[in-house]
Parts: C-alpha cells; structure tokens; sequence
C-alpha cells in the first residue's frame, strides 16, 4: 500500500484496513474428495487418488484442507484412514467461537468510540481557544489516517467527493476500494469521483468505473486536476501532506472546507463522464490541448507527464505526433505554434511582427 501522495491516494488508503486475512478455502478437489468419502464411509489417500484419478500429492492436499476443516478425521484404529464429519458440526465449531469473539469486540469498539467521542467537542473548542485558526489537524501516523478515513467512510450520511490525480492504479487497490465504497452507495450516499481523461487508458480502472457506476457511483474525467482530497458530507476533508507521503492533513473549519468543496464542484462542472471507449472522444483533444499548453510554458517531459498523470513513454508519443503535426523542430516551438494557430490569423500577424 503507498501512501496519501501522489503514488498512494486517500483512497487506496481509505481501503488499507479493509484486507481480508488469508483464511483456508475450499478447492474443487477438496469438494471432490469430501463428496466421495461421503459415499464411501472411510478411505485412505492412496486409495482415494486412484479412484478419482488425481496425484497422491493433490488427494492429500485436500484431505489436509478437509480436516483442517474439521470435516475429515482419522479413524482412531486406523490413523490413514479418514472419515467425514457433518458440515454442521464443523461450522458449529469453526464459526461460532469466532463469532462470540467479533461480537465482544464489536462491543468493546463501540464503547471506546463512545467514551472517545465525549472528549471531541472538549478537544475542538480548546484548540480554537488557545491557537486562534481554523480547526486543522496535522495525522503523521499511517495507522491513524487510516483509522479517520475509516472511522470517516463510516460516520458518512449523504455524500463523498474523491479527487484522484493521477493514472491507474492496482488491480488489488481497486477491489478493495470497490468493496467499501459500493456499501457506502448501498447506504444511500451519493459518491462523485474525479480522475485524469488518462485514466481511461487503464484496464482495470475501466472495469472499476464500469462496476461502481453499476451501482450508482458517479465518476467524470479532466485533463488537469486541482490536487488530491477526500471529502465527506463537506464537513471533512483530508488532504495529503506536503512532506509526508505517509501523512495527511484534516480540515474541518467550515469556510475552508466549502471552498474545497466549491473548487471540486467547478472542476466536476467543467468534466466528462468516464467513457471507456475515447479514441475519437474531446477527452484525447483536451489531453494534446493540455500537452501543447504545458510546453509552450517550457515543461520539460517528465513534469507534463506527471502533471496529466501519464507515463513518460506515452506523454513523448504524444509530443512526437503533435511535433509532427505543427512541423514543429522543438518542443517550445510545437507550443508556440499551436497557440498561434489556435488564436488565429490576426495573432499570428502579430507574432510575426
């Protein structure tokens, strides 16, 4: 997982706390073998390989799935021999101590998020007593901005605004932000998320933005991108750190939370929805258009790339059509003379001049 900056996300790191741990699963040979060792009574794993026609080493592999399980057990007499044992009994066993643990955990979360949320008005007026500015915290723990940002997704009851600069990203990332971003659709909350018109590039991306529109999400794109930020119900955002990839800030102050707000809601006016299929689209103009402008102001490659979240190799195909389109024999020059084209004769007299 990266941090909250520009190879992280706010997002990706919303999702951190939600991984699932590796639990024991059931292959399709291990549903073979339990099949037929139901049939049959009891059955030793060389016996067993031969009837179902697979290596010892895939029989015993599952037989050893199987009685992790509790649904295969060794006769006492015979110890390679195994038996099977009801589904129920070993869901009884498996399931229900760890079902009594969560509840008591639950509990107890609910508790210590109770006693801890008394402490927060007396926390908000003290700092607004003594340091005089906005409410602002600065989070340089990982663990905590993961645990706000959950806590945040949790608390959220009517919107959330995502602005994600940048190109794709992991396909693992991207499960894990689908699943709890779609439970939060399934609240009734409504989820506006801006990428980059380059992320359309990305495979995965589409099946995400294809999944989460499904669902009710709704995602548009631009060339450019004001900054990374996560808002909820425009009452908190978080933001990245300036220093810190693994930190963030969080704002709360009503003024500069609205403006945020405000800035998300004009780029968002201003954006195209996300569209998979854009070869011919005014997405792929707007990209150039961005390119052109960037290095008519003497970008060098590396920093238009970054700034319109594309790879290097991309942004300088990019640069060797639009060169060759112009005529132009520089970079600074393509700029200038897009400019002048697009301004039309009149300015090009003038530049001229």
């Amino acid at each position: 997982m990266g941090g909250i900056g520009e190879d992280g996300g706010l997002q990706d790191v919303r999702t951190a706390a939600h991984r699932p741990a590796h639990e024991t699963q059931l292959s399709e040979d291990a549903v073979r073998v339990f099949r037929w060792v139901s049939a049959q009574g009891s059955c030793d794993v060389v016996t067993l390989a031969a009837a179902l026609g697979v290596p010892e080493e895939v029989a015993s592999s599952a037989v050893a799935t199987l009685t992790e399980l509790l649904l295969l057990r060794r006769l006492p007499g015979d110890p390679d021999r195994f038996v099977a044992e009801a589904p129920d009994a070993a869901l009884a066993a498996l399931v229900a101590p760890r079902e009594a643990g969560l509840r008591r955990q639950l509990a107890e979360l609910d508790r210590l998020r109770a006693e801890l949320s008394l402490l927060t008005p007396f926390y908000a007026d003290g700092r607004r007593q003594w340091q005089g500015r906005a409410p602002l915290m600065e989070i340089t723990e990982l663990k905590t901005v993961v645990g706000m940002i959950t806590e945040a997704t949790m608390r959220c009851r009517k919107e959330v605004r995502t602005c994600h600069p940048g190109g794709g990203r992991s396909p693992a990332l991207l499960e894990q932000a689908f699943v709890q971003d779609r439970d939060m659709l399934r609240r009734g909350i409504r989820m506006r998320t801006l990428y980059q018109h380059t992320a359309r590039y990305h495979l995965p991306t589409q099946e995400y933005a294809r999944r989460m529109t499904d669902e009710g999400a709704e995602i548009r794109t631009l060339s450019e991108l004001f900054g990374r930020m996560v808002a909820f119900d425009g009452e908190t955002v978080f933001i990245p750190h300036q220093d810190d990839l693994d930190a963030a800030i969080v704002i709360q102050d009503p003024s500069t939370v609205s403006y945020l707000c405000a800035t998300f809601d004009h780029a968002w006016s201003l954006a195209e929805p996300y569209h998979p299929a854009w070869t011919e689209s005014s997405a792929r103009d707007e990209v150039k258009q961005a390119i052109v402008r960037l290095l008519a102001e003497g970008m060098k490659d590396e920093m238009v790339a970054r700034r319109l979240g594309m790879s290097l190799r991309t942004c300088r195909k990019h640069i060797a059509e639009i060169m060759e389109q112009l005529g132009a024999a520089s970079r600074f020059q393509a700029g200038y003379l897009a400019r002048v084209q697009s301004s039309g004769p009149a300015s090009a007299a003038a530049g001229g001049a």
